[in-house]
């Protein structure tokens, strides 16, 4: 695709190659890594959970035990805080890739029939 106010003539302002390119791979990626990190907060958490099974029990009447629930707790909330806007972001993220593409070939339909001036000009 080419912009109109791209130029290919050093002459003509800013310059360039006149090509916009889109790809909608970073967006792809990027979802699959919210993904990724989902999968892995959500089960970091399963076994940071089995992690204390019996802690309780084995080290009753200890003043730690209590403090050491506290951590596990508050640890539990952060890493399914991280898996739940991961899985939000996720959706987003591909959402972005899909409405992306599609306006990208939406536009690049609009466009075929714009006539854009170049060097099949000059030999005319």
């Amino acid at each position: 695709m080419r912009l109109a106010s791209a130029s290919d003539d050093p002459g003509a302002g800013s310059g360039g190659t006149g090509n916009l390119k889109y790809s909608k791979s970073p967006w792809t990626s990027a979802s699959g890594t919210a993904g990724d990190l989902r999968t892995r907060a959500e089960k970091s958490r399963s076994v940071l959970g089995r992690g204390h099974v019996g802690v309780e029990a084995g080290a009753a009447g200890l003043s730690s035990v209590a403090a050491l629930k506290s951590v596990l707790t508050s640890w539990e909330e952060r890493l399914q805080t991280v898996r739940d806007e991961c899985e939000q972001l996720e959706g987003n993220l591909l959402t972005v890739a899909k409405e992306m593409g599609e306006s990208e070939t939406d536009v690049k339909s609009s466009l075929k029939g714009v006539h854009v001036p170049g060097k099949a000009d000059e030999e005319r």
